[in-house]
C-alpha cells in the first residue's frame, strides 16, 4: 500500500531531494520558500549529508557549483529576488555543463514586492536565467504530489543532460498541505560522471571544470554543441490535458492557475461551452508541438497566469497566431478566481460566434 504523508509543498520538495540522493544543500532564507531550507536543516545531517546556510544567495549557488563539480547531487532553493542574485552562478554552471537542481517558489514583484504567490518569473526561468546562450530545464508542478515527483525527476534530468533543472512553483503551492505518496522517491544517479573532479589517483588525466574560453572559435563550437543537446532535450516537452478532445476554447495554464482553470472549465461545460485545458508540465522545453496540434481544432485560446502576460507569448509563438489568444491574469500576488476564468472563457466563445 502506498505510504502517504501530509506535507507542505516546500517540505515535499525537500524530502524528494533527499530521497533522490541529494546530500548537499546550500541555501539562504527568503519567504515563501524558507521551509525548504528549514526541512533540510533538520533532515540532512541525519542522512550524513551537508546542510549549509550560506552568507548570501550568491554564495549558495557557487557552493552548488563546487559540489556539482565533484560529481555529487546538489541543490539550492530561493524565491524570486534570490534567484536573480544566483543568475551569474547559473550561467557559470551552464558554461561548465554542470548538473544541479534549483527551486524557485515565486513571490510577487518586481523588486522586493510581496510574499504572496506569483508567476512573474516565467521570463526569467525560460529566457533570461543568466547571461549568455543557455537554457535550464524548467518543470512546473501544480500540486504537492507533483512537487515531490518532479523534484525527483529534476535530479534525473539534470544528471542525464548535464544541465540545471528548475522547479518553478509559487507561494501558494509552497505553503499548501496535501497527502503525498513518497514510496516512489528513491532514485540514485546511474549516470557515469567521468568528468567530475574526484582526484586522478594517478590513474587518469586530470579533469578541468571551466567556463572561460578566450578563443572565440572554441567558444562558438562549444555553444553549437550545447544547443545540439538542447535540441535533444526538446523531446521531454509534455503537457497534462483535460477535456481537450472536443474543446473549442482551450485554456493554457500552469501551476496553481491550472487547478483554478479546471473548475472554470467544468462550469463552462455546464453552460454548453466546449472548453478544455492544456497544462504545460515543462515550461522549457515548452510543449509547442502539442499546442500547434491543438490549434488545428480549437477556435480560441485563453491563457491564465499570475503575471501581466508572459507565457502568453510562447502560446502565440507555438500556434503562429493562427487562433485568437486571450489573457486572463492577475499580478502582484493576486490569484485569478474561477469566476474570472469562466468569464474569460465565455468572452472568448462569444467573440468566435460574432
Amino acid at each position: 500500500m502506498a505510504e502517504k504523508v501530509l506535507m507542505k509543498g516546500n517540505e515535499a520538495i525537500a524530502e524528494a531531494a533527499i530521497m533522490a540522493g541529494c546530500r548537499h544543500f546550500f541555501g539562504y532564507p527568503i519567504t515563501p520558500q524558507t521551509e525548504v531550507a528549514a526541512y533540510m536543516a533538520k533532515r540532512m545531517p541525519k542522512m550524513g549529508g551537508t546542510y549549509l546556510q550560506a552568507e548570501s544567495e550568491i554564495a549558495a549557488i557557487n557552493m552548488v557549483y563546487g559540489a556539482s563539480s565533484a560529481g555529487v547531487r546538489a541543490m539550492t532553493s530561493s524565491s524570486s529576488p534570490g534567484i536573480s542574485l544566483k543568475s551569474e552562478g547559473l550561467s557559470y554552471m551552464a558554461g561548465s555543463d554542470l548538473p544541479a537542481v534549483l527551486v524557485n517558489i515565486q513571490r510577487g514583484g518586481p523588486g522586493l514586492g510581496g510574499i504572496r504567490p506569483s508567476q512573474s518569473d516565467y521570463f526569467q526561468a525560460t529566457r533570461s536565467s543568466g547571461h549568455g546562450d543557455f537554457h535550464m530545464i524548467v518543470l512546473a508542478p501544480n500540486n504537492v504530489q507533483e512537487m515531490f515527483d518532479l523534484t525527483v525527476e529534476a535530479f534525473e534530468l539534470a544528471d542525464q543532460y548535464r544541465m540545471t533543472a528548475m522547479i518553478l512553483g509559487d507561494g501558494m503551492l509552497g505553503q499548501v498541505m496535501e497527502p503525498v505518496d513518497i514510496s516512489r522517491g528513491e532514485a540514485a544517479s546511474n549516470v557515469t560522471k567521468d568528468w567530475a573532479l574526484t582526484g586522478t589517483k594517478g590513474q587518469r588525466k586530470r579533469n578541468v571544470i571551466n567556463s572561460l574560453y578566450l578563443e572565440a572559435e572554441e567558444l562558438e563550437m562549444l555553444n553549437l554543441k550545447r544547443f545540439e543537446k538542447y535540441a535533444d532535450v526538446e523531446k521531454i516537452a509534455r503537457t497534462d490535458n483535460y477535456l481537450t478532445e472536443d474543446a473549442e476554447v482551450i485554456i493554457v495554464a500552469y501551476g496553481i492557475c491550472a487547478r483554478i482553470a479546471r473548475n472554470a472549465i467544468n462550469e463552462a461545460r455546464k453552460k454548453g461551452i466546449k472548453a478544455g485545458l492544456i497544462r504545460p508540465v515543462t515550461l522549457w522545453p515548452f510543449p509547442k508541438n502539442q499546442l500547434k496540434t491543438a490549434a488545428e481544432k480549437a477556435k480560441a485560446f485563453v491563457v491564465v497566469e499570475m503575471s501581466m502576460g508572459q507565457m502568453i507569448q510562447d502560446v502565440e509563438l507555438s500556434i503562429r497566431c493562427s487562433r485568437p489568444v486571450h489573457l486572463c491574469s492577475r499580478t502582484g500576488g493576486m490569484v485569478p478566481t474561477p469566476e474570472a476564468v469562466l468569464e474569460a472563457i465565455e468572452n472568448a466563445a462569444q467573440a468566435e460566434r460574432s
